[in-house]
Parts: structure tokens; C-alpha cells; sequence
């Protein structure tokens, strides 16, 4: 026993910066952020928390599925920008959405939507649940360093979510980690403890090598789609669509070519809202389904990767 998706919301915050307006704050340019990233504008928080924009993702989520909140038996939130450490996104969520079920933030960076879904079927499985909420959100805003051109330009803030129901519609995920620091990090302040004498070489913002991510996204979607396919004996035909993490326009374009996949079935959004790390995959999800996109039976096939380093593939059958 598994799950099919049942529902989906998106929320994004009102005001939008566009390339022409970070131009005013940092040396870039609209032409160079397009050829470099393929973002065109993002949605910015101005007085809106992670957890705030993840409820208001879940709202949508339940009034698509038809669910009442009462109906939910855990929430699964993903995060690198919550607001707080303690409590988390999820328990904060939960509070807003005035429910009593269980609930946990999972932290796996871009890719942690595929982990809360990983994390939900083992839950069905169990038959601990007849109905889980996933959400992804960020405020990315809030732990970008505005003066850096080779991140801020990069990034947005919005949140995901999906109610999941019991069902046979999740077939199968693969996922890697190659733990460790250097390539993209987001440090926490280091505190004034008078105990602590490592030197502090970050300071508390996203910091990427992005050569070294690009080489990484790429080899990570192509192998781990690979992988996927060949685990059901699947060929790139056999998939409708594919959903992927919005972090560059060319990881994209790239990895389409190289699997020798139709551009055309990849969906691509990042233009209107930025790398929004685990939100990202949500947003597309629910895009694609408010706009009819998926028909029952459709095999769906979700990818995305980012700090951990992790990765991480998904198959669904649409229902």
C-alpha cells in the first residue's frame, strides 16, 4: 500500500523583483541572469514566514482534495529557511491549521519534497495514516546575502503542498548522499558561547560553488532518472512528464539532452519564480495540475537534488 496524490497547492507572496530591479542593488544584469540562470523575475517575502506561506500552500492543498483539516493524519514539512529551529515549520503549521496529528520537519534541502513523499508511503505501508500533508516552503530571501550577484539573483520564496491519500499511485524513488560541506552550505550563527573556539569562515548565508553544483545537478538527474527507469523497466517514452527542481534553466536543458528526452517534457517555471529550493517541485506539481495536465494512468516522474549533497528520483502513476 502506497498513496496517490489527491491535491495540490502552491502560495507565492505579492511582491515580485525582477532582474531590472536586483540591477539597482548589485552589479548583474537582465541579459546575464537570463543566459546564466533562466530567471526573469521571483516572488519576495516582505513580512511573510516560511511557515506562514506553508499554510497558506496547505490551505489550497486541502480545498483542491476536498480535505478538512480535521482529516489529516500528519504533516511533512521541508525547509532550510524556517523562521525558527524550534518548534518547527510543521508543528507551527499545525497550530494554524488548528489540527492534532502528528507532524515533523525533514530537512533535506532542495530535494527534501521527494523525502517527505519517501517518508509518507513508509507511513501508509504501515497503515499508520489514511491522509498526510507534504508541504515545501521557503524564505529564501531571508538567508540570501544580497550582495552577493552569484546567489541572490538565483533564488525566490513560495511554498508547495500535496495531500496524499491511500492509494497505489507511488511506484518507486532512488536516492544518494554525499554528505559534506564546501559546495553549498547555509551556516547557522555561530552564538556567543565563551566554550566554542572554531573559527568562524561563513557567515550565516547560502554560499555556492556553482560550477561544481551545476557539474553535480546534471550527472545526479541523468543517473538517478537512469536508474529509476531501469528499476521498472521503463524507457524515457513510458514517461508523460517530468517534474523537475527549479535551481537553473540549463541543469535543465542540459539534462534533457543528455537523457534524450523532449524539452517539451520537462516543465519549466523558474523564469517566473526562482530557485525556491523545496518549495520548488511542489509549485511545478500544482501547476501542472491545476492546469490539467496529467491524465489517470500517466506516469509521472519527479527529480531534484541540491545541498547535502543529496539527490533523488521519483515515479507515480497519475490517478
Amino acid at each position: 500500500m502506497s498513496f496517490h496524490i489527491i491535491g495540490t497547492g502552491m502560495y507565492v507572496p505579492p511582491k515580485v523583483v525582477t532582474n531590472h530591479d536586483l540591477e539597482q542593488l548589485v552589479d548583474t544584469n537582465d541579459e546575464w541572469i537570463m543566459q546564466r540562470v533562466g530567471v526573469k523575475q521571483r516572488h519576495i517575502s516582505e513580512n511573510e514566514t516560511s511557515a506562514e506561506m506553508g499554510y497558506k500552500a496547505a490551505v489550497s492543498a486541502l480545498e483542491n482534495s476536498n480535505t478538512k483539516p480535521e482529516e489529516i493524519d500528519m504533516i511533512l514539512v521541508a525547509s532550510v529557511s524556517g523562521d525558527t529551529l524550534c518548534p518547527s515549520n510543521a508543528c507551527i503549521i499545525q497550530g494554524m491549521l488548528g489540527v492534532s496529528c502528528n507532524a515533523m520537519d525533514i530537512n533535506a534541502a532542495c530535494s527534501a519534497f521527494l523525502y517527505l513523499m519517501e517518508t509518507a508511503a513508509g507511513v501508509f505501508a504501515r497503515k499508520k495514516a489514511k491522509k498526510i500533508l507534504v508541504i515545501g516552503t521557503e524564505r529564501m530571501s531571508r538567508i540570501l546575502d544580497w550582495n552577493d550577484r552569484g546567489t541572490c539573483v538565483i533564488f525566490g520564496d513560495g511554498a508547495g503542498a500535496a495531500v496524499l491519500g491511500i492509494g497505489d499511485g507511488y511506484l518507486d524513488s532512488v536516492f544518494h548522499v554525499t554528505g559534506g560541506m564546501g559546495i553549498l552550505d547555509v551556516p547557522q550563527p555561530v552564538g556567543n558561547s565563551p566554550f566554542y573556539t572554531k573559527e568562524q569562515y561563513l557567515t550565516p548565508f547560502v554560499h555556492m560553488k556553482g560550477q561544481e553544483t551545476f557539474k553535480f545537478a546534471v550527472t545526479s538527474i541523468c543517473s538517478d532518472v537512469k536508474e529509476l527507469l531501469a528499476q521498472n523497466n521503463l524507457t524515457i517514452e513510458d514517461i508523460a512528464y517530468v517534474v523537475p527542481h527549479q535551481a537553473n534553466k540549463r541543469i535543465i536543458d542540459f539534462a534533457a539532452t543528455k537523457l534524450k528526452m523532449p524539452k517539451e517534457k520537462f516543465y519549466v517555471n523558474i523564469d517566473r519564480y526562482g530557485n525556491t529550493s523545496a518549495a520548488s517541485v511542489p509549485i511545478v506539481l500544482d501547476e501542472m495540475n491545476r492546469k490539467g495536465m496529467f491524465k489517470s494512468g500517466d506516469l509521472i516522474l519527479f527529480t531534484a537534488f541540491g545541498g547535502g549533497l543529496a539527490s533523488a528520483a521519483s515515479l507515480i502513476r497519475w490517478k
